[in-house]
């Protein structure tokens, strides 16, 4: 038989603590832990949180899709139905062209890159009054296009600018519409009316997590005819932010009541609870992958312009059972 030092090229080392610099493949027995180690490929609930720049406005209800490095944030409320519209490069923020339209509450689709946004619905002052507009950016100014079927605001939204997903919305909304670039048809009905709920994805897979009214935990899978409901996470709340896909997603933030720093991680099958927010806050913006994920701005009583980032490491250590 082989020796592991053979197949794998490094011997099975004894150390007082796990490695600094982790290397796939590597296995190492815990002399502190007495604990028989390997390290795998990065994935799964071990990322963290980071600051990164501020926004220029502070804001809560915006819009935003992207990358952690070339991120897109558009509308918001402070007070006021904002159009500001900053673009991220990884590190600051930039303002660009408002909106034509000044909203909060709105859609995006949010796998859409930082040059080919959409924004869509929402409301222009507190009473409410849901719209309709939807525009595009093509990376320096934005365009109205062909309005939504329904005025609404405080949907999720999912898919590109070409392929967008408008998933339920305020008032009490169970359907989805979907966008091919010019015209809005229905989509599937979800299993629950819901507003102020996270999603992600593509237009024909999409993820729909949380929402109200009250505050829940449901979580619903679109494959671009009909939605399936799977496993709750395991925080109801309502006004989260998400990033990521149907089989790799982030829920972070949100309302229960109070403001939340949770961040959960889904796997494809169900939630797991991982690193939280440094600033626990509701009605905020997401973009990116579970990989490298953005939160920014959202309501702090009242508004923030604060900007974290998640990394997940390339490696993660894990323990064999040896029983």
């Amino acid at each position: 038989m082989a020796e592991y030092k053979t197949l794998k090229g490094f011997e099975i080392q004894f150390l007082e603590s796990d490695p600094a610099n982790p290397i796939v493949g590597q296995v190492f027995y815990n002399s502190t832990t007495q604990t028989l180690k390997g390290v795998i490929a990065g994935g799964g609930p071990s990322g963290t949180w980071a600051s990164g720049g501020n926004l220029n406005t502070a804001r809560r209800n915006l819009g935003g899709t992207g990358t952690q490095t070339a991120a897109l944030a558009f509308g918001g409320n402070n007070g006021s139905a904002l159009g500001v519209t900053e673009t991220y490069d990884g590190s600051s923020w930039s303002e660009v062209a408002d909106l034509n339209t000044v909203r909060f509450g709105l859609g995006s689709a949010n796998a859409a890159p930082q040059t080919a946004a959409l924004g869509f619905g929402g409301e222009i002052v507190s009473g409410p009054t849901y719209q309709v507009h939807t525009e595009k950016w093509d990376g320096s100014s934005w365009t109205e296009v062909n309005n939504l079927p329904t005025a609404i605001s405080h949907m999720a939204g999912a898919g590109t600018q070409t392929a967008a997903l408008s998933i339920a919305g305020e008032p009490t909304y169970d359907a989805s519409v979907e966008f091919d670039g010019t015209n809005w048809t229905a989509g599937g009905s979800l299993n629950a009316a819901k507003y102020q709920l996270a999603g992600c994805g593509l237009q024909t897979a999409a993820i729909a997590f949380g929402g109200r009214d009250p505050a829940l935990a449901q979580t619903e899978i679109y494959n671009g005819t009909s939605w399936t409901e799977v496993a709750d996470l395991n925080t109801a709340r309502t006004n989260l932010g998400g990033a990521g896909t149907t089989t790799s997603a982030l829920a972070f933030g949100g309302f229960t009541p109070g403001s939340l720093a949770v961040t959960e991680f889904w796997n494809g099958t169900s939630w797991t609870e991982v690193a939280d927010l440094a600033t626990a806050r509701r009605q905020l913006a997401g973009a990116g992958t579970t990989s490298l994920a953005l939160a920014f701005g959202g309501n702090i009583t009242p508004h923030t312009a604060a900007t974290e980032e998640w990394t997940l490491p390339d490696t993660a250590t894990v323990s064999f059972d040896v029983s």
